[in-house]
């Protein structure tokens, strides 16, 4: 257990408890809520930068890589297979450690990588099927859209893609919140299904499918973006420009391929980009609009529809470049130049400017150093980032951006594989929810997974998918907790942005409603039979049994989320707590098996909330 995270969680701790006496006595549902804030409005420079405090005391990495982890590594323990699997999955299951104990880290993640993915507009398009043949008036909409991310993440046997599908739209944002990203729902899932795809091919195709996707042209406003018109005074929107350089590629200052900053001979940071590379990259973003069957017609869809006709996948299809909105100026950006185009041609253009950006230096720094916080630890040794920055550099076959290659140097780099005061970060709520929904597997009663809109941080997890506040994502990758032990010591906690009093309060409640009710939305009669309770319940039978021994029953439930990470004394003050609850005898004639299941299953919730609730469990180590 890393104590910097435990030391930072503490008055979340004593607000945890106060609000689990109170869960502990009342029961109640969970409900969803929209988020605040509008990512136009945010504009100060993003922490995305990998300059930290402590890595502004570590000394430089020097000398050969770090010996890579043997082709055939396999954990020692069940405890070991458990923590990889924290790094690389939704969550463990025991079925997942066997399979890691039986073939291994690298080959498991070969076997992740040849499972085919399973669409997520597919998935969208069967439900709008089946809600239209119900009701000619109606279709999916969002609640569809989060049915098919949770019923992937909780279920999906491809869960590196997955869990990579979620760091990547943690650093690709686009989200509902404050944007009209929302008004297209299938293309939301659409928007998982390239992150799974292209996120396994190179950072260049990545990029490129980033760039033109649709939902990320109305989200940073490049859609429909028009050259210059000096009679206007118009000039060409330059959000995209700034935000594909500080957020999706290079980062606000030059980088050492360890990640640390590169300075100039007075000791200050060197800037990545200036207001001209800016607005010379934003004449490369002009002209971009829908796409359309009849392409290369002119007179398409660049307004959306011609002659009251659009394209009906225009949601995920690549945005197509209009010649006659396009900049015919000389572009100049990053010390690349677009010569005048007499005939502009948008993809000329935009293919010169990504394969300058996915060539510069500070991309595999960049890029890899968010991908280890997002999937292994918080503050990563610039050791660990220059491994991975070399692997993003060339795959050992010559390839530069294979973004299969990088993941596999983030999960396996022997960092990756040990503790120390250092290492883990703090699971952000998603994380949290799904690892227990994994952990105790959960069936859906209606088989669509209706889990709800969980973003309202009073009453649920204050996250759900494409709903971050900003561009910016749900919390910076250089946020340090202001007061912390964590602080005092350099350290870096990113995800504890998000924790307030309201969040830790709300996430206690909202996995009490879990626990004791089951979880999602209240279905009340599914296939002609008359249910009245929420559609995911989980199965714990082989918890009840153990209910009448305290001990035992707290050392499964702690086990299951917590793998060989608790202490002896939560485990104990855990089980002194489930034991006080009460199980009454039951009586000769069994008229008292109602009350009798009833304490059982008391029993049962408490373990489950007091380790869902610990310290313990919101670290990953």
């Amino acid at each position: 257990m890393k104590r910097w995270m435990a030391l930072a969680s503490g008055p979340l701790r004593a607000l945890a408890a106060v609000s689990l006496l109170a869960g502990l006595a009342a029961c109640g549902g969970g409900g969803g809520g929209g988020g605040g804030g509008d990512h136009a409005a945010v504009t100060a420079p993003s922490s995305a930068s990998p300059v930290h405090a402590a890595g502004a005391t570590e000394p430089p990495a020097t000398g050969a890589p770090a010996v890579p982890a043997p082709a055939v590594e396999k954990p020692a323990t069940r405890a070991e297979a458990a923590r990889f699997l924290t790094q690389a999955t939704f969550g463990p299951t025991e079925a997942d450690i066997d399979r890691v104990m039986q073939l291994g880290y690298g080959p498991w993640i070969d076997e992740q990588f040849l499972l085919p993915a399973v669409s997520h507009r597919a998935w969208f398009e069967a439900r709008d099927a089946q809600i239209k043949a119900a009701n000619a008036n109606s279709n999916a909409w969002h609640d569809q859209f989060y049915e098919t991310f949770w019923k992937q993440a909780i279920t999906g046997p491809d869960q590196l893609r997955q869990r990579t599908v979620f760091a990547l739209s943690q650093i690709f944002v686009i989200s509902m919140v404050g944007s009209d990203v929302g008004d297209y729902p299938r293309g939301m899932a659409a928007w998982l299904d390239m992150l799974g795809t292209d996120g396994q091919s190179t950072y260049r195709q990545l990029l490129e499918a980033v760039s033109r996707h649709p939902l990320m042209g109305i989200y940073l406003s490049h859609m429909r973006n028009q050259r210059a018109d000096p009679r206007s005074g118009r000039v060409p929107d330059e959000n995209y420009a700034r935000e594909v350089m500080q957020l999706f590629s290079i980062g606000l200052v030059e980088l050492n391929e360890d990640g640390s900053a590169r300075t100039d001979g007075a000791g200050w940071t060197i800037e990545t980009y200036t207001p001209a590379d800016i607005s010379g990259l934003a004449q490369v973003f002009t002209g971009f609009s829908w796409s359309c069957p009849n392409w290369p017609d002119n007179n398409c869809f660049f307004w959306g529809n011609a002659d009251g006709a659009s394209d009906p996948d225009r949601s995920f299809n690549s945005m197509l470049g209009y010649p006659q909105y396009h900049s015919r100026e000389e572009k100049r950006f990053l010390g690349t130049v677009v010569p005048a185009q007499a005939l502009p041609d948008p993809q000329a253009s935009l293919r010169v400017a990504l394969d300058a950006l996915a060539a510069h230096p500070n991309v595999g720094p960049f890029i890899g150093r968010q991908l280890i916080q997002r999937l292994v630890t918080s503050n990563p040794s610039r050791a660990y980032v220059r491994d991975v920055a070399r692997v993003f550099a060339n795959n050992g076959a010559g390839v530069r951006g294979d973004m299969k290659a990088v993941v596999k140097a983030v999960l396996m780099h022997p960092e990756a594989r040990t503790t120390s005061n250092t290492s883990g970060k703090l699971r952000e709520p998603m994380l949290k929810f799904s690892a227990y929904l994994r952990a105790f597997p959960h069936r859906s009663d209606s088989g669509h997974f209706r889990v709800f809109n969980t973003d309202n941080p009073g009453n649920a997890l204050g996250q759900a998918p494409l709903r971050s506040p900003s561009v910016f994502n749900f919390y910076r990758p250089g946020y340090v907790a202001p007061g912390t032990a964590a602080a005092a010591a350099g350290l870096l906690a990113p995800e504890l942005q998000l924790a307030t009093e309201t969040t830790a309060a709300g996430y206690v409640n909202f996995m009490r409603d879990n626990v004791a009710n089951g979880v999602g939305q209240w279905n009340g009669v599914v296939n002609g039979v008359t249910l009245n309770r929420n559609d995911l319940q989980p199965d714990l039978s082989a918890e009840l049994v153990l209910a009448g021994d305290a001990a035992a029953l707290t050392e499964r439930v702690v086990d299951k989320l917590v793998v060989g990470q608790a202490a002896t004394a939560l485990k104990a003050e855990i089980a002194d707590a489930v034991g006080r609850i009460s199980i009454p005898v039951l009586n000769s004639t069994g008229s008292n098996r109602q009350q009798v299941d009833n304490a059982k299953r008391n029993r049962v919730n408490a373990a489950l909330l007091l380790t869902l609730a610990s310290p313990e469990f919101a670290v990953q180590p």
